[in-house]
């Protein structure tokens, strides 16, 4: 055999653009005109956590989904919103119009093709808001159709009653996406390298914690409004200016577990392969001619 790159290690996936030639885009089109787009982030993850754990989370979770249903995965953009962590080397953040114009051009591209369906995959909280605009576009201004994931999966979500946890602040970096790495992205996630985070709050933030980790919805939403976001706003809230590693939250990330990660992922496939079925229930695919 001839010479490979040594690198080399990927194998091709069943439903995923990157993979695909002409021949099998067309065949997916006798089939289905349904497509999920992840919008991850370029973003520090503390020092266990990659660059890409949002993007790569957001892809890996979509193409398990597609294993199941044929939808198509179109990745368009690595990077997403994230001004609060340029503290942190290595972090890329766009400016909302930049994402949803690259996106719109995308949606656009695939829906001369023949797609018309298009579901908003959110990997990263701080595209909320420009994950909700684009599917607003998308409706608004095209002959295609969107709707968000997370919108989308809500009532088909099995309640299970797990284990309670201890009520500690733990977000981003923390032992939840740890466990989506560690199942989605193992050989990527250096979980020695994880250190608990030393926290510095503003003192009226800090005071809100209790309320935040025991559900307090109006204090969750108002801490949330002011917490993490860009140094330019003096809010003093940035992930530098609050986190000793980046990690936004108290618990040992080392206490995420690979266990954790899958229960969550299945979880979210089985739910979005019932809104798939009840998606293609209620407006059948008709191929075009």
């Amino acid at each position: 055999m001839a010479q490979t790159n040594p690198l080399w290690s990927e194998k091709k996936v069943k439903n995923y653009l990157p993979h695909m030639t002409v021949p099998e885009v067309n065949d997916f089109l006798t089939r289905s005109d349904m497509v999920i787009i992840p919008i991850g982030a370029m973003e520090q993850h503390g020092y266990h956590l990659p660059i890409g754990t949002d993007f790569i989370n957001g892809v890996e979770q979509c193409k398990l989904i597609a294993q199941q249903r044929d939808i198509l995965v179109v990745p368009v953009l690595m990077a997403g919103q994230s001004p609060y962590h340029m503290g942190f080397a290595g972090t890329i953040t766009m400016k909302a119009e930049t994402i949803i114009q690259v996106h719109m051009e995308a949606v656009e591209s695939l829906i001369q093709h023949g797609f018309k369906r298009f579901i908003i995959l959110n990997a990263h909280t701080g595209n909320t808001a420009v994950s909700t605009l684009l599917v607003d576009k998308i409706n608004q201004t095209t002959p295609g159709i969107a709707v968000l994931f997370e919108q989308a999966i809500a009532p088909f979500r099995e309640r299970t009653a797990g284990p309670p946890r201890p009520a500690a602040f733990d977000r981003h970096g923390g032992t939840g996406e740890t466990s989506s790495s560690l199942y989605h992205m193992p050989s990527l996630v250096q979980l020695d390298k994880a250190v608990p985070a030393t926290l510095t709050l503003p003192p009226h933030l800090q005071a809100m914690l209790p309320q935040v980790n025991a559900g307090d919805p109006t204090a969750t939403l108002v801490f949330l409004a002011e917490g993490l976001k860009a140094k330019e706003t003096g809010k003093k809230t940035s992930s530098a200016e609050m986190s000793s590693t980046g990690v936004w939250g108290v618990v040992d990330p080392k206490e995420g577990t690979a266990a954790r990660g899958e229960a969550s992922s299945t979880s979210t496939v089985n739910a979005a392969v019932k809104f798939i079925d009840r998606w293609n229930e209620l407006r059948p695919y008709k191929p075009r001619k």
